[in-house]
């Protein structure tokens, strides 16, 4: 949506981008890309990662040290300055991540493989144990750093930074993203 710095999309908006996609902001060899479960009516409204009022995300990059200042959603093109990237597992907009479908998970991770394997990033950050825990068969995946490589990255599994996981709050969140801008450098 053009103008998203200036007003908030409308209802009508909002409902009228299920389905929608928001485009990743990847280059090969970046340091950390990050990886969402899917995005959001509001994300794919706005045409930007991690748009909706109350996520976490921008607040706990930025006071985790991967940014010098708190970027706005409207501004994630520049994380590629920084050598951070944006990406989902499943690239249709919902209301909810509950929304998606085990085999939609599962095919998202194989294009995720594929996506990682074409650009090199030394990190996949998965933002969501859930949803990488279905999406590579991995059940018993714990936050941190993960065993296997995925397409050639480390991966580490943050949680999912919406305002909805009352499980992690900001500070919480800085202290796991900091974990991995320690270990990404």
């Amino acid at each position: 949506m053009n103008g998203y710095p200036q007003r908030r999309p409308t209802r009508e908006e909002i409902q009228a981008a299920a389905g929608g996609r928001v485009p990743d902001v990847i280059a090969p060899g970046l340091k950390v890309l990050f990886c969402g479960i899917n995005p959001s009516l509001y994300s794919a409204a706005v045409g930007h990662h991690f748009a909706r009022p109350g996520n976490r995300f921008w607040p706990a990059l930025h006071r985790s040290g991967f940014t010098p200042r708190q970027l706005q959603p409207w501004e994630d093109g520049e994380l590629l300055e920084y050598g951070l990237g944006l990406t989902n597992i499943v690239p249709r907009a919902t209301a909810a991540a509950s929304e998606l479908s085990y085999e939609e998970l599962l095919q998202g991770g194989e294009d995720l493989i594929r996506k990682v394997e074409q650009n090199s990033p030394q990190f996949l950050a998965v933002l969501g144990i859930s949803a990488y825990r279905r999406a590579f068969k991995h059940p018993q995946a714990a936050l941190g750093l993960q065993a296997e490589r995925v397409g050639g990255a480390a991966v580490w599994v943050l949680p999912n930074p919406s305002g909805l996981n009352a499980h992690y709050q900001v500070p919480d969140l800085v202290r796991l993203f900091a974990a991995l801008r320690q270990a990404a450098g």
